[in-house]
């Protein structure tokens, strides 16, 4: 009997299957990242635990363009980029700002347990939501970005009632159909969103490091470019249907 040889391997191929697994090993990075900002935020040094989350976010930019980039997909195909991410980004998105939200001391006692549930379970059923995105890459109700929930409640400090009824409104929101910006994904205006998305990783930054004291025009700027992010695509919708 002829025994047939395996087909030989392009040239270069382990060099491109060990840059795949690579991009895999830098996406579950993110899961080491959250357990070091879930320390900071054990020991109640918050300025700490957003630094990490802030990192967690900017390796969370980069690995979906370097994963199509290098054909992750195809090089190594037994482990999912897909379930891996949403592993990584439900712990930085979701479990270390709920646990931040919760322990801040910033939402009303009796209300701050209750809230931090209704934080991870309303997140959880929105990974899963098949319909999460639309398609044109919009995201379907409040996307479950508790980082930044978490970050403007210790930027604005509200009164507890107020970021109580805050943060309940969010998780209403979740499950309410309207369309908030992908910063990358979303053509329309993608380049006036990538340029405030970079100023607003700038002011932020700074706010982390001045442990979120930070003169008033600063708060404003940081809070328009969350208004925009949440409600361009509405009122773009409503000015184009009001009457002329």
């Amino acid at each position: 009997m002829t025994q047939l040889d395996p087909s030989p391997l392009p040239p270069g191929s382990g060099t491109r299957r060990a840059a795949a697994l690579g991009v895999h090993l830098f996406t579950a990075f993110g899961a080491a990242i959250a357990l070091l900002a879930m320390l900071e935020a054990v020991r109640q040094h918050w300025a700490g635990m957003f630094a990490w989350l802030g990192l967690a976010l900017l390796v969370d930019a980069i690995d979906g363009p370097l994963a199509r980039r290098l054909d992750v997909a195809r090089l190594q195909p037994q482990w999912s980029g897909d379930v891996l991410d949403l592993v990584v980004d439900f712990l930085t998105y979701v479990f270390v700002p709920a646990y931040a939200i919760t322990a801040s001391g910033l939402l009303l006692p009796i209300a701050a347990p209750l809230l931090g549930v209704g934080i991870v379970i309303s997140s959880a059923m929105y990974f899963a939501d098949r319909r999460m995105k639309t398609d044109d890459n919009h995201f379907r109700g409040f996307p479950a970005l508790w980082n930044a929930a978490a970050f403007y409640l210790f930027l604005l400090h509200p009164p507890a009632i107020v970021g109580s009824l805050g943060i309940a409104a969010l998780i209403g929101l979740t499950f309410v159909p309207f369309r908030v910006v992908h910063p990358v994904r979303v053509a329309r205006l993608r380049g006036l969103t990538l340029a405030l998305i970079a100023l607003w990783a700038v002011l932020a930054a700074y706010a982390i490091f001045r442990d979120f004291e930070v003169p008033l025009p600063v708060t404003i700027l940081l809070c328009a470019v969350a208004l925009y992010v949440c409600l361009a695509d509405t009122l773009i919708r409503l000015f184009r249907r009001a009457p002329r």
